[in-house]
């Protein structure tokens, strides 16, 4: 969701930000709008050589479950800093081989961007440097695993999910995103 120009910022938390603004209706009347903003996230699509890096985590408000790699944008960091800085920290992984895959915008009254990259053929560099409220063990899965793994309910990535749903029905689609893993 696009929050217009014109909106008034009416509360600041820890992530989300409220704002307010006056909407014309189509009847002539007006009407208080309300929208969320919160920073942008990224999630990683890690690999090593044929094999895809997923995590499988808890967190405090989660519970255990396959994701992407990935986290939060600190303020003034651009998407693929973000995604480097949250490779490393949460696998000790680096990658010289990027590529954004695509952008999600989450429905509804909420301005959330997630940035999807591929980090292909990743290398062990350091050891994990996990928040506080973070478990992640790093599992090495094959594509047709992987494939398993999204169409579960035990993966966190409804947006991404969806589409790699979607692709499981258009063969051409999905080797196509195949090859653009491990290109």
């Amino acid at each position: 969701m696009k929050i217009p120009a014109h909106a008034k910022k009416v509360f600041q938390g820890q992530i989300f930000s409220v704002y307010q603004w006056e909407q014309e209706l189509y009847d002539g009347t007006k009407a208080t709008f309300e929208a969320l903003k919160r920073p942008g996230t990224i999630q990683i699509i890690a690999t090593q050589g044929d094999q895809i890096l997923l995590s499988h985590e808890e967190q405090p408000t989660k519970s255990l479950s396959y994701s992407f790699l990935g986290g939060r944008m600190e303020e003034n960091e651009d998407p693929l800093e973000t995604a480097k800085r949250e490779l490393i920290e949460e696998s000790g992984l680096e990658s010289d081989d990027w590529e954004l895959i695509k952008t999600y915008h989450v429905e509804g009254k909420i301005s959330w961007p997630i940035y999807l990259y591929v980090a292909r053929n990743c290398k062990k560099v350091a050891e994990p440097h996990l928040d506080a409220g973070e478990k992640i063990e790093v599992v090495s899965v094959s594509f047709d695993k992987f494939l398993e793994i999204v169409s579960s309910e035990d993966f966190w990535g409804q947006n991404i999910a969806n589409d790699i749903m979607r692709m499981r029905l258009d063969k051409e689609k999905l080797e196509e995103f195949k090859r653009k893993l491990f290109a």
